[in-house]
């Protein structure tokens, strides 16, 4: 997820196969699935228990200004090129939270860099960003985390080399994006493919996420080892659904190395923390908050208790 400066771009595959493969379809113009059917008018009812924790400043506005870092695909991303109109995981599930609330979210466009400093000057309330709770931003922000991702494996559709965990990449052909976490995962002195005594990876590294799914697409690799959110979306969107899926380890349900993702709020805004987190719970224990994941192909980040800062690293 987005732990540095210049988080990546997640760019559909879809429009690489179209170009470089006949056989492949042609791509959907969308960014993505739409928001889940209905979220504009769904029935999710007031809780008046998170609603009480709001500041009294922002039940007064009835409004919370989040900030997002536009685009992060399947998170935040614009309807359309060149659009305004924010959709997205993180938007879908901001606008469920809200109505758990009984406010508005609003959301705006702020480069990643600049969000903790603009969360500060208090032009933000909160940040909806794919961001990765660490020890670092817990000194300048509460989390209310709502996923948690790492690594995952995407395969060609059927899983015809049969992988089921990150081990059986050993000896085989892996396509990577070139200088990412899972490039220096496969390829350092201390990757698990050592530890576990067996061959080392042979590595394609690509410079884009495109690149490397074409591989996959064309059977120079078994697998695209990558963040594991992307993959989903990848396997989700690409050829409708067609041409891939993502291996889902039942010892890492939410991916290789994974850490939790936060809702950022301000250290001093104690209250609006809490009224998130009651709210967030709302949604897991009502299924709501299944249903939004689940929409945008990221069930396997979902978590069962909503909690505040439990990122360790």
């Amino acid at each position: 997820m987005r732990s540095s400066r210049l988080a990546r771009t997640v760019t559909l595959v879809v429009v690489a196969l179209g170009v470089a493969c006949a056989a492949c379809s042609n791509p959907a113009n969308s960014a993505g699935p739409p928001p889940i059917d209905g979220l504009a008018g769904i029935d999710v009812p007031v809780d008046e228990n998170a609603r009480a924790a709001l500041p009294a400043d922002i039940r007064t506005a009835g409004v919370v200004r989040v900030a997002t870092d536009v685009p992060y695909a399947p998170f935040e991303m614009f309807e359309s090129n060149g659009g305004s109109t924010i959709v997205g995981l993180d938007y879908d599930l901001g606008q469920a939270l809200a109505k758990t609330l009984g406010i508005r979210f609003e959301f705006a466009q702020q480069a990643f860099d600049g969000i903790i400093p603009a969360i500060q000057a208090r032009k933000f309330d909160i940040v909806m960003s794919a961001m990765t709770d660490t020890k670092e931003r817990q000194g300048v922000l509460d989390f209310v985390d709502y996923s948690v991702s790492g690594s995952g494996i995407l395969v060609a559709k059927g899983n015809p080399h049969g992988i089921t965990t990150l081990t059986d990449l050993c000896g085989r052909d892996v396509a990577v994006q070139s200088g990412s976490k899972q490039a220096k995962m496969l390829t350092g002195d201390d990757n698990p493919c050592r530890a576990a005594g067996k061959p080392d990876p042979v590595v394609a590294q690509k410079p884009k996420d495109t690149d490397a799914q074409l591989a996959l697409l064309s059977g120079q690799v078994v697998a695209d080892f990558m963040d594991k959110p992307a993959a989903g979306y990848a396997a989700k969107t690409a050829g409708d659904g067609k041409y891939f899926e993502v291996v889902h380890d039942p010892a890492a349900p939410g991916g290789i190395d994974a850490t939790p993702n936060g809702i950022g709020v301000g250290k001093d805004r104690p209250e609006l923390t809490e009224a998130i987190r009651r709210a967030l719970q709302r949604l897991i224990d009502d299924g709501t908050y299944t249903r939004i994941l689940t929409a945008w192909g990221e069930s396997g980040i979902a978590i069962t208790k909503a909690t505040i800062n439990a990122g360790e690293s």
